[in-house]
């Protein structure tokens, strides 16, 4: 198995003997279920679909707030079945792990924020302040280029890092990995191998 599921419970630091400090983040990956295992006879490549964080009111087709496919190699699809849990235990024995997120949201912002822009002249006199500027063309080709920077939505990007395993915690199903993390406190976190 390559990876799991788990949520971000926040930020904290961990002493060394040596007195260095640690900033870590706390993850914790609750036992991910296995909802589907995918073969390449069937599928056309192997991989397990693993379900996290149950739902208080599952329905017939959904039973899981959040549901992640790992691919795996052809010759581990037979040690898997349906409803096996998948627990920290995977990650043992790893120093660095690629960990997904989605960044947190900002909602529309402007040039300023969004790309760093330095606005106009602060005086009363001037009735450009925080505005992108000319952005335009001449009569050929008469729009504005696509990709020029203006105001829009900021954030909910996905992000992919590659991190520095610092501890797992088997009998409280927590890890702690190195540094920040993407997202908000509560956000989803895919940890790979």
């Amino acid at each position: 198995m390559s990876g799991i599921l788990g949520k971000k419970l926040g930020m904290t630091r961990i002493f060394q003997d040596d007195g260095r400090v640690i900033p870590v983040t706390v993850v914790q990956c609750e036992p991910n279920e296995i909802t589907q295992v995918k073969t390449v006879e069937r599928d056309g490549y192997p991989a397990l679909v693993l379900g996290f964080s149950k739902l208080k009111k599952p329905t017939k087709t959904q039973k899981f707030s959040f549901v992640k496919e790992f691919r795996i190699p052809a010759a581990d699809v037979a040690n898997y079945k349906i409803g096996d849990a998948v627990t920290v235990e995977v990650l043992e024995g790893s120093k660095i792990v690629t960990v997904t997120g989605y960044s947190k949201g900002k909602g529309f912002q402007g040039v300023i924020r969004r790309w760093g822009f330095h606005g106009g002249p602060g005086g009363h006199g001037s009735l450009h302040h925080r505005e992108p500027g000319s952005s335009g063309c001449r009569a050929k080709p008469g729009r504005v280029q696509k990709g020029k920077k203006y105001p829009g939505h900021q954030g909910l990007d996905r992000k992919t890092e590659k991190k520095t395993l610092v501890t797992v915690d088997k009998e409280k199903n927590i890890i702690l990995i190195k540094g920040a993390l993407p997202g908000p406190n509560g956000g989803l976190i895919q940890i790979c191998k």
